[in-house]
């Protein structure tokens, strides 16, 4: 049996495993579904306020879209508040870094305090993404990562998330591998009470700005 062939049957054994917890996944869309509108409502105003600072330093879509990869593989459109110059990529996809010099000022204030993923919570309303589950991430990157890493689809099983056990973990410090292995653990253990201290841990990792770049 080769390799590949492998990889897919494990992967729709888990699939299977997991659509075995239809109890489990209702409770969780509905709390994304609530919990995501409930904190676009209230944080109406100050990300209104962040698009105003956003366009006034560099004039321009305030908010960028971007091709990403969710459950089971399908494309979506994921929004973040823009950070980086208008002509950030054009050279081609890239990889964020420590100080990177294609923030503007206002970006890389809210990469540190995360608040340029803010409206990714309409993806969230939308169910094209949860609250906790592992980073949506862009074809490009799969490609690159499963020359070296077969398997790395693997995390697209469930939902791609807000956060995840490797973004509070620090996750553009982690290779690609430590982010696959965060991502299965999260997958392998799913549960309400994984989740909930999901979103404690991001709200200190937040605060401390681990993970941010």
């Amino acid at each position: 049996m080769s390799t590949a062939t492998v990889e897919t049957t494990g992967a729709v054994i888990l699939e299977h495993k997991l659509n075995s917890k239809k109890s489990f996944l209702v409770t969780k869309r509905i709390f994304d579904f609530c919990a995501a509108l409930l904190a676009l409502i209230v944080l109406a105003i100050p990300m209104l306020i962040v698009g105003l600072c956003v366009y006034i330093e560099s004039p321009g879509p305030v908010i960028y879209k971007q091709e990403r990869l969710g459950k089971g593989g399908k494309p979506f459109v994921m929004y973040k508040f823009r950070s980086m110059r208008l002509d950030a990529e054009k050279n081609g996809p890239q990889w964020a870094h420590t100080n990177d010099t294609r923030c503007t000022k206002v970006g890389k204030f809210i990469r540190q305090w995360h608040i340029d993923e803010l409206p990714q919570l309409w993806n969230v309303v939308k169910g094209e993404m949860s609250v906790v589950g592992p980073r949506p991430e862009r074809e490009h990157f799969y490609k690159q990562f499963e020359e070296k890493i077969p398997g790395f689809r693997t995390r697209l099983v469930v939902d791609q998330g807000l956060t995840c056990i490797g973004q509070v973990s620090g996750c553009y410090d982690l290779t690609p591998q430590k982010r696959l292995d965060y991502d299965m653990e999260y997958i392998n253990s799913q549960s309400v009470s994984t989740d909930l201290k999901c979103i404690f841990k991001t709200f200190g990792a937040i605060v401390t700005r681990r993970g941010a770049r």
